[in-house]
């Protein structure tokens, strides 16, 4: 076998046995963002909405108290990348993806999120620095065909349904989808073989394209985390990211 065959294989291969930590909704937590990452969870979500101007955090259209993305997550992480020298935490191994769910027009808001991260370029600019946080655009996602227009400072969250050209990959971070397109699985039991099979050809997509891959809607219990890491899911999308790092990991 060729090097060149023998390449993607043994990327996609190191994909598919990667196993992380996605915690959704991370500020609706008793304390959002630090109790994530105490728990060194891989990914960190956040809803934002644009509100007078100002991004801010919430998972319905928000009130007039909603707190901002700069506040709940931008600032303390830079003040983390400060104290650590660089880094996110003495760990020098962790670093983490932050998820930016966003709730309102796009071509709005992004804007906002890249001056945010430009002030910032020690703690989000990953081309200078490897241990940088990195930015993944999820939810009301700009047109597939303007990705390259926007800077390195900020990913994508792909979809299965959408094709990709190879630079465009390129600005894919991962695969989400919703769980209930493929299964009504309650967690309890084994996932039937129709479930199954369905999840697998799109985990294995995935992982052709050298993509990790998420599913959000999943049963948020023990059993069906363990259930889904059997089957190639690589980041366990919870509520209960203390419960599920222990379990998983």
């Amino acid at each position: 076998m060729s090097f060149r065959i023998l390449l993607p294989l043994l990327l996609s291969a190191s994909v598919a046995s990667a196993q992380k930590i996605h915690a959704h909704n991370d500020y609706s937590q008793p304390k959002p963002f630090v109790s994530a990452y105490e728990q060194r969870a891989d990914f960190i979500e956040a809803d934002v909405w644009l509100q007078d101007g100002k991004l801010v955090v919430s998972h319905d259209k928000p009130t007039a108290n909603a707190p901002t993305l700069d506040s709940l997550y931008i600032k303390p992480i830079a003040k983390l990348f400060s104290q650590y020298q660089n880094k996110v935490s003495p760990d020098r191994d962790y670093t983490f993806g932050l998820v930016i769910d966003i709730k309102d027009n796009p071509a709005d808001a992004l804007p906002k999120i890249i001056n945010l991260l430009q002030e910032n370029l020690a703690s989000f600019n990953r081309t200078g620095n490897a241990k940088a946080i990195q930015v993944i655009i999820s939810g009301n996602r700009p047109k597939l065909e303007t990705y390259l227009e926007y800077p390195l400072l900020i990913q994508f969250d792909g979809r299965p349904s959408e094709v990709y050209d190879d630079e465009t990959l390129r600005r894919v971070a991962m695969i989400s989808d919703n769980f209930r397109l493929y299964s009504r699985w309650d967690g309890t039991g084994e996932l039937s073989d129709i479930d199954r099979e369905k999840l697998k050809r799109v985990i294995k997509r995935a992982h052709n394209d050298n993509k990790l891959i998420r599913f959000w809607g999943i049963p948020d219990s023990p059993n069906a985390w363990k259930q889904l890491k059997k089957i190639g899911v690589d980041i366990i999308n919870t509520d209960k990211v203390a419960e599920a790092t222990q379990a998983m990991r």
